[in-house]
């Protein structure tokens, strides 16, 4: 699936082919969510997931990622727009093309963040949900 804007010269492809998976690795290693994760699990996490590129003729701008069973729930993670490319509304964007891909749009959604509540409510997303986070061990 291939979605392009209609105002600004960007595109969001779910194609893993294109992701640039290296830059990627770069964004989430500046995270609080992601930092802590090595390189091996954020590559296998991409593998194991339905993602979410977007990209800009200099090369991929954003990123989303998707933990589904894609018949009754997913999981909203990793959700990243390239500083230089923000302020432009790529996010809700990002957020508009997600929550209607026909693998996941009939599924129930979840995220946790400690940002962003406000653009993430306008997609229906609520603020009580509850994680368990498990204990990784060096």
């Amino acid at each position: 699936m291939e979605v392009k804007h209609e105002t600004l010269p960007y595109q969001i492809s779910d194609e893993k082919d294109l992701l640039d998976k290296e830059r990627i690795y770069s964004w989430l290693s500046t995270t609080y969510w992601a930092s802590e994760r090595s390189k091996e699990i954020i590559m296998n996490s991409i593998e194991n997931s339905l993602c979410f590129g977007l990209y800009h003729e200099g090369g991929q701008a954003g990123f989303v990622r998707v933990v589904s069973d894609y018949a009754t729930i997913s999981w909203v993670c990793d959700v990243f727009v390239d500083p230089t490319h923000r302020g432009r509304g790529l996010s809700k964007w990002l957020m508009e093309v997600m929550v209607e891909h026909p693998a996941i749009r009939h599924t129930s959604m979840i995220l946790a963040t400690r940002d962003a509540h406000g653009l993430y409510e306008q997609y229906g997303f609520t603020r009580r949900e509850m994680m368990r986070r498990p204990v990784i061990e060096a």
